[in-house]
């Protein structure tokens, strides 16, 4: 059995990524026995067993992590320097940095990814706020489109965005910008201006907000990435995932299983029951569904990159 996502915010201010233990500073600040905190454990061991008032048989509880954590390790990013994005109704990205927890002078959080065999894995993590939750504004808001998949034929209908860039920030802007005075536009409007344009820059704006977050990743780690892997229902849009791989000038791998936050976990439940026997024999269970490689000219992507920026600028601070 394994579990996912039962990170509880209070206690995880008390607690020291470096020692990995409970900070004895802070609780000696709050007035806080340590007694009254449960033990730290692995991410990777058998913690117990179920009840057998609940199942005939025992059995083993031997994993746990965070969401995003569990995703990382389900899309075995396990080298420094990997990279994986999942798509969701926001986006939320980490960026192995191996066993030195990497301090952030870009606006990103710095995490503990897993603990495995005595050996702690750390992250750099960002997330946007607004992913597939602006595919949803498009239907349920602007009815521009009835059903979210919809997005993709509309957008792909068109060349181009034909100058239009939506930024997307309809509860604010998440990292690396931080700003919750920030609201969405949709800027470059003409009279030819179409739903299929504004379809097309939903999806591209999704694209630029990840590669923000990746630039001030491969700024913190001082090395460049060469791939993204994604995971989550967006990622199932195959425009999207050629925009972003035009977008960065690398490939971006999409594994057959999306589910990568559930599989993360029960791999490391495998892995402390024996069912792996290592990490490596885990590895080979990551198959891939496709690969998109960038085709577009990079001179081109360049001016849309530096368009972007201009037009988060518009959106920042606006309310007062």
């Amino acid at each position: 059995m394994f579990i996912t996502d039962v990170s509880n915010a209070s206690r995880t201010m008390l607690f020291n990524i470096h020692t990995m233990d409970w900070d004895e500073e802070l609780l000696a600040l709050f007035d806080i026995p340590k007694s009254v905190l449960p033990e730290v454990k692995q991410s990777s061991e058998i913690y117990g067993d179920t009840a057998t008032t609940l199942f005939s048989t025992k059995i083993p509880i031997s994993g746990i992590a965070g969401d995003q954590q569990a995703a990382l390790f389900g899309q075995m990013c396990t080298q420094p320097g990997m990279v994986k994005n999942t798509y969701g109704t926001g986006c939320f990205l980490l960026m192995n940095t191996g066993n030195e927890a990497v301090y952030s002078k870009n606006n990103l959080l710095t995490t503990v990814a897993w603990k495995i065999n005595g050996e702690t894995t750390y992250a750099l993590e960002g997330s946007v706020f607004v992913g597939g939750a602006a595919i949803q504004w498009l239907r349920d808001g602007a009815r521009i489109i009835k059903t979210a998949p919809g997005v993709n034929s509309l957008a792909d209908s068109v060349k181009d965005n034909g100058g239009v860039y939506f930024v997307p920030a309809l509860t604010g802007l998440g990292a690396p910008y931080w700003d919750q005075y920030a609201r969405g536009i949709i800027v470059g409007i003409t009279r030819g201006t179409t739903d299929a344009h504004i379809a097309r820059a939903t999806l591209e704006r999704i694209a630029f907000q990840v590669y923000d977050i990746v630039k001030a990743m491969e700024a913190d780690a001082g090395k460049a990435s060469v791939e993204l892997r994604v995971d989550g229902g967006a990622s199932e849009s195959n425009l999207l995932m050629q925009i972003q791989a035009d977008l960065f000038g690398f490939k971006i791998i999409r594994p057959e299983t999306l589910e990568t936050t559930a599989l993360g976990a029960a791999y490391l439940a495998g892995l402390a029951v024996g069912f792996w026997d290592n990490i490596e024999d885990i590895q080979k269970q990551w198959i891939v569904d496709k690969e998109f490689y960038p085709k577009r000219d990079r001179e081109e992507v360049e001016k849309e990159i530096h368009n972007w920026h201009k037009a988060v600028g518009r959106a920042q601070n606006w309310i007062e």
